[in-house]
C-alpha cells in the first residue's frame, strides 16, 4: 500500500491530492488570477491529509509538478515538497506538468497537444498519442498558422492557450478542449504511483523545476 501526496502549482491552479495506490482519495484545488499558492498550498496539504483519515507519517512519497510553468508557482510547490521529503525521509517524485494536463483529455484517437501560455504567441507544448505516450518532447515555440500542420488525424488541444491559438490554428482536424485549462493533482495520482513503483525518483537536495526558459524580471516603469 502506498500513500502519495501530489502537489501541482505550475499554473494558476493550486492543487493538492492524496492518492492510495494511484487512486485519488481527495483533491483540493483553486484557480485564481492572483496566484494564491503561497496562502493556499499548506492549508490544502493539511486538509487533504486530515480529511483522508491518515497522518503525515503514513505518506510513502511526495510528488510535485516539475514544470514547465510559472516560475513562482513552481518554486512554491517544489519548496513545500522538498521540505516534507526531508522532514519525513521519504522520496520525491517529479511529474511532467504537460503530461498531467494531457491526462485530463479522455480521447481514443488522434494526438493530444498540451500547451501552456508563455508570452505573446509563444507556448510551452508537448505532443502525446491518445494513450499518453510522448510523441514530441517539451518545446517553447511560437504558434503560427503552420504549426502542427503535418498532422492529418484529429489533434486535441488542451491548456490555457485556446483564446490566443484558436484564431490561428484553424485546420478542420484541430479540436480545442476548452474546458481543460490547467493541470490538476487529481491526474497526477496515477502518474506518480507508476513512477513510485519503478523507483523513478529525484534527488531531494539537488532537484530543480523545469523552467524551460530563464526567469525574466520586469522592472517597473519610471514615473
Amino acid at each position: 500500500m502506498a500513500y502519495i501526496l501530489n502537489i501541482e502549482t505550475a499554473t494558476k491552479n493550486c492543487s493538492v491530492s492524496i492518492a492510495k495506490n494511484g487512486e485519488t482519495i481527495l483533491c483540493k484545488e483553486i484557480a485564481e488570477e492572483g496566484y494564491s499558492h503561497a496562502e493556499k498550498l499548506h492549508v490544502f496539504i493539511e486538509e487533504v491529509i486530515t480529511e483522508s483519515g491518515i497522518s503525515v507519517q503514513d505518506l510513502n512519497a511526495i510528488a510535485v509538478s516539475q514544470g514547465p510553468g510559472s516560475y513562482t508557482g513552481l518554486r512554491i510547490g517544489v519548496s513545500a515538497a522538498k521540505g516534507l521529503c526531508f522532514a519525513l525521509n521519504i522520496p520525491l517524485i517529479a511529474v511532467d506538468t504537460l503530461q498531467t494536463l494531457a491526462s485530463k483529455a479522455n480521447v481514443s484517437d488522434g494526438k493530444i497537444i498540451s500547451m501552456l501560455d508563455a508570452r505573446r504567441m509563444e507556448v510551452y507544448s508537448e505532443i502525446f498519442t491518445s494513450d499518453l505516450q510522448v510523441e514530441r518532447t517539451i518545446q517553447a515555440e511560437i504558434i503560427t498558422k503552420d504549426s502542427f500542420a503535418e498532422y492529418s488525424e484529429k489533434v486535441y488541444f488542451v491548456g490555457d492557450c485556446a483564446e490566443k491559438c484558436k484564431p490561428v490554428l484553424t485546420k478542420d482536424n484541430f479540436i480545442f478542449l476548452e474546458d481543460i485549462k490547467y493541470p490538476s493533482a487529481n491526474e497526477m495520482s496515477k502518474i506518480s504511483y507508476d513512477k513510485y513503483q519503478k523507483s523513478d525518483t529525484v534527488d531531494v537536495a539537488y532537484f530543480e523545476p523545469y523552467y524551460l526558459k530563464d526567469f525574466m524580471m520586469t522592472l517597473p516603469k519610471k514615473q
